[in-house]
């Protein structure tokens, strides 16, 4: 069983952590890991571009010239897409770009990231977290005394005063075991969990 050190706010080591195998010490597969955050990735796209076709356009309500006779080439409307200020051919339309990755392929996903920061040793565990108000320099000296600039917290349930603490601090963000998520592993460097929430992700995802 993989274990890490266990640490209280200030940074200073209480003990030792044994974490589930299942989910904390399996070989990391990258593959599965870039799939989802391609997918996640493109569930992120607004997907509102437009572009106007030969309908929309403004102008162009007559035929420019007769059909025959004249010499040119036979023309319908000024606003075609063979025009200048003509409509737009199978240009983009709004659609939604996000689509599903099989339950397994997502929860390998989120146990690969998760193993990858045990290996690489960016995976801090607290003893326990919690503030008595909102205050972003608690947690900025936390951040301090864990060596940690970019980092994702999580949290077991909802902690309201941790989330308003870290609002304000770039590259720092607050989630709970349930919205853990591939993409936000992988672009933060340091993963802070709380005893709990280690406990919590080693039996919900194993």
């Amino acid at each position: 069983m993989p274990k890490v050190a266990l640490f209280n706010q200030s940074g200073s080591q209480v003990g030792d952590l044994e974490l589930n195998e299942s989910v904390f010490g399996i070989e990391p597969n990258t593959h599965v890991m870039n799939e989802a955050v391609l997918m996640q990735r493109a569930s992120l796209r607004q997907g509102t571009h437009l572009v106007k076709n030969r309908s929309e356009v403004s102008g162009g309500g007559r035929k420019p010239w007769r059909q025959k006779g004249t010499g040119r080439a036979r023309q319908g409307s000024i606003r075609s897409p063979q025009w200048v200020g003509g409509g737009t051919v199978f240009g983009p339309t709004p659609r939604s770009y996000s689509y599903k990755l099989p339950k397994k392929v997502r929860r390998l996903a989120l146990k690969s990231a998760l193993s990858q920061k045990a290996a690489d040793n960016d995976l801090i565990v607290l003893e326990s977290l919690s503030f008595d108000a909102p205050k972003t320099k608690e947690v900025v000296n936390m951040l301090k005394g864990l060596d940690a600039k970019e980092a994702i917290i999580v949290t077991a349930n909802v902690e309201e005063n941790v989330v308003l603490s870290a609002n304000n601090i770039q590259d720092v963000k607050v989630l709970t075991v349930e919205q853990v998520n591939v993409l936000d592993l992988l672009t933060h460097d340091k993963l802070i969990l709380t005893k709990e929430a280690a406990e919590k992700a080693g039996e919900v995802l194993a």
